[in-house]
Formats: C-alpha cells, structure tokens, sequence
C-alpha cells in the first residue's frame, strides 16, 4: 500500500528514555495483586518466574553454559541462578562503572562471551558516542572487558526520538555480530540540539544495521559512510529501528522496527546486505509526506497525523523544502506482508481505519504504533507442529491506553505467532500472525529456552520475568 503523501506514526519506547535509579534485583514471589497475562489458547502455560530490577530491558539466555541474564537501561548487568526453579535469585555482575555505557540498550550472549551496546553523551550533552563492548564471563573470576568499538562524537538531541544502538544478534556460525543503531530523528526532520548541529538530520551513524567480525576489537567509527561501506561495517540502510533482530532456522535475519509518529505501520524485515529499506522516504510502506516541497501539514486535511502525537505538538512535522531526495539509483526492499488475522489494521488512503482481513489488502506489517519489540524463533524446532520453526514477536503498546494507537484498536501488549512463508515471485516473505498471549506491562525482550518463553517486563520501579509454556 504505497501512496505518494503517506508516512506513518509512533514514539518509540519513550518510558525507556526516562527514568530513576536502578535498585538491586528483588527477589520474591509474584505478589497477590500481580495481574498475570493470559494465554489465548487452552495449551498454553503462564507462570511468574521473578520479580527484577528496575528498567530492565535485554534478557539473554547462553546455551553453552545454560546460564540467563538481563540487563537495565542504566546499565547494570545480573545473572540469574535457578530461573526454573521455585525460588530464583538475581545476582549483579556488572554495573555502568565496569563498561562505561550509561544508556544501555543492547545484550548478546554467546559461548560464554557477552556483547553490550548503547550510547553516552558527551560535550556536556550536546554530543553522543555509541560503543560495544566484550566480556568474557570465566567461572568464579571477575570478568574481563574489551571493546569492540567506539565512534566518533556525533550529534545527539533532546527529543525522545535519539533512539540510539540497541538491538544485538550473533549471526547463528558465530562469525559475524550485528547492531542496530536507530535514527535519530521521528521521520527525518532536522533535529539540531538547540543549533549544536546545523541541519542535522540522520548521518552516517545513525538508521542502518552494522556487521561486524565478532573478534573486532577498538574500531573507532567515523561519521563518514563512504569509510563505513568502504570497511564493510554497514549491512543495511534505511531502517528506522530495528529494536530486535532474531536469526530463523534457515539463517535469515529479521528486525521489527518502530516506526514515526504518523500514521502507518510498524515494519519487520527481512534484513540482507546491501539492500535499503526506505527510511526516512518510506515506512510502513507508505511515503513520508514532508519529502515533499509542497506539503502543509494540517490534521485536519491529514488524517495520518494524530493530533495526540508528540510530534505534531511540537511541530516536527513541517514545510520542509531542503528535506533531502532520494539518492540515485536506491531501490527500497519492502516490509514483510501481514496476511492477518491479527494485528493487520491500517489507516486507508481516504483516512478512515480499515482492517486487512475484510479489505484483502496486505500492510507492513503490523498495527501502527503498536511498537514491537522482542523478536525470536523456534529454530530448534521442539514446539507442536502447528508452531514449529515459526517466528513470535511482543507487541508493548496497549491500544487500550495508547492515544495513538487506540483509534486502530483496544488490543496489544501481547505475544503474536508469525507463520512466515516466502513468495519467489515478490522475493518477500508474507506472514500469518495471531495472538497468542495478552496482557503484559511493558514487556521489552524475551528469550526461548526449548518451549518456554521467558519474558522480561521494564519498570520505572520493577519489572517482572514471566514463563510462556507453548505446547510440545
């Protein structure tokens, strides 16, 4: 569904740019007034496992030695011992002071070594670095730090929109590790810090996905995409971001990516090298009006903008004649295709909502604003067969108690089925999505040991872990 005056909407996990200080894991039993999610079909299982730290956002589970971990937005590190059994307990390992990452957002495991990524500000706030960093977890010694990379100092801002390196994978041969480094604008308007960065929009560190030798050691990155390309650190382009990535069986990679505070929906891709996926021209398959030269933002004569979006109210969407045009010979990759039944709702060319299952109209991919988040599959194959090898993604917005994501629907903040299939002649996948499981705080990550889901909640003042058992 592309249309030439179409963008899409959503601010982007601003809960998770806001916050108090971490407190130390607490570990006690759901208490009475915890409301559980609920399953949505009779095989599945929901159980508490724990009650955890404040703002916690990564939770990470390392095959080779059967240990789980989660990680908080301050950057804090813990390590839990028994999550299956009745009383686990969590454990802080590392803190903001051992790695030097004080908005973290981004945790991989693998044999043993654990990958962070975020950002830090410098320049007294006007200025940003992003970096990884490597621990190599020895039995019963105190971890050891190398890093992986820093970049260079480029521009941050104050809006909630400077979404930062996040979303971590390792490639499923061990070789490769990839990073999201999300835009830092809404949908590619100017966002300057106060004129510490003259007509900045999104630069060469920023709207892309990275790869990266999973040995690299103190790379510093430039602000120059040419060099970027040049040393075969960026993978792909034009993703707004991508706030999880997740390997299938088969060894493709995807990305669920929040989109902008316009009307249109949230995109998964299937992300391959080289290829572009529209942002800031196109997301959620529909074009980003301010490209235009001509165009008068007006809710009243633009139903994609909603008039409760923090964009619109501090008018980031504008007349925006120096808004960049599309470099030369770029072809955009499209999202995948949602066939429904859920999650398929979209804003129509003529304004009004409509839903996939009774218009036969495929969107990409999910319903606007409904910020999906963790994205894993069944790769070992131990679900039923009517799950097996498939691919489930948390949705954290509750239509419910979302101003911009109610007009579409009541429902959210749940657990969605992707069956996913591959159509040769788009050279696309589509994907059949169903819910699940509803009724989750705040839940940013999960992780799939065998059949069980371990979700992970954030929380200003505590999250929670919950189990999903999905059947065999």
């Amino acid at each position: 569904m592309m249309n030439k005056y179409k963008l899409s909407s959503k601010i982007l996990l601003t809960v998770l740019l806001f916050s108090a200080a971490i407190l130390n894991a607490q570990n006690t039993r759901a208490p009475k007034a915890l409301i559980p999610p609920v399953a949505l079909r009779p095989d599945i299982k929901v159980d508490h496992v724990m009650a955890v730290a404040p703002k916690s956002v990564r939770i990470l589970y390392d095959e080779s030695t059967k240990a789980v971990y989660f990680t908080c937005y301050d950057g804090e590190v813990y390590k839990i011992k028994n999550i299956q059994d009745e009383n686990p307990l969590a454990e802080k390992i590392l803190s903001f002071e051992d790695h030097g990452i004080p908005r973290l957002q981004g945790a991989a495991i693998y044999k043993n070594t654990l990958f962070l990524t975020g950002n830090t500000k410098v320049n007294n706030g006007l200025g940003n670095k992003g970096r990884m960093v490597r621990y190599d977890l020895k039995p019963n010694e105190k971890p050891v730090m190398s890093v992986v990379f820093n970049t260079v100092e480029y521009g941050t801002n104050r809006t909630v929109f400077d979404h930062g390196w996040n979303a971590l994978e390792i490639s499923p041969d061990g070789k490769y590790i990839f990073v999201n480094s999300g835009a830092r604008t809404d949908h590619g308007e100017v966002q300057d810090n106060n004129g510490a960065w003259p007509n900045a929009r999104n630069g060469a560190l920023t709207s892309k996905v990275f790869r990266f030798p999973i040995d690299s050691k103190d790379l510093i990155l430039p602000d120059d995409e040419a060099k970027l390309k040049a040393d075969g650190y960026i993978f792909a382009d034009g993703i707004r971001n991508a706030y999880d990535l997740a390997f299938d069986g088969a060894g493709n990679l995807f990305g669920v990516s929040n989109s902008s505070d316009y009307d249109h929906n949230e995109d998964m891709f299937w992300i391959r090298q080289g290829h572009h996926y529209g942002f800031p021209w196109v997301v959620g398959g529909i074009e980003n009006p301010q490209q235009y030269p001509d165009w008068q933002p007006n809710p009243d004569t633009d139903p994609f903008i909603p008039r409760s979006a923090h964009a619109w109210a501090v008018r980031y969407f504008r007349n925006d004649p120096d808004f960049p045009k599309i470099p030369a010979g770029v072809k955009f990759s499209p999202g995948v295709q949602n066939l429904g039944p859920d999650a398929n709702e979209y804003r129509g060319h003529s304004g009004k909502i409509l839903d996939g299952d009774l218009t036969g109209v495929t969107v990409s991919t999910f319903t606007p604003h409904s910020s999906p988040l963790a994205l894993f599959f069944d790769s070992k194959k131990n679900l039923s067969k009517d799950l097996r090898g498939d691919g489930f993604t948390i949705r954290y917005s509750l239509g419910a108690r979302s101003a911009l994501m109610k007009p579409f629907t009541d429902q959210g903040a749940d657990l969605l089925h992707l069956d996913l299939s591959y159509d040769k002649a788009t050279d696309n996948y589509f994907v059949k999505t169903k819910r699940i499981v509803e009724g989750f705080n705040g839940a940013t990550d999960a992780v799939m040991i065998k059949n069980n889901v371990f979700v992970i909640e954030y929380g200003a003042t505590g999250g929670h872990i919950w189990k999903i058992s999905l059947p065999r």
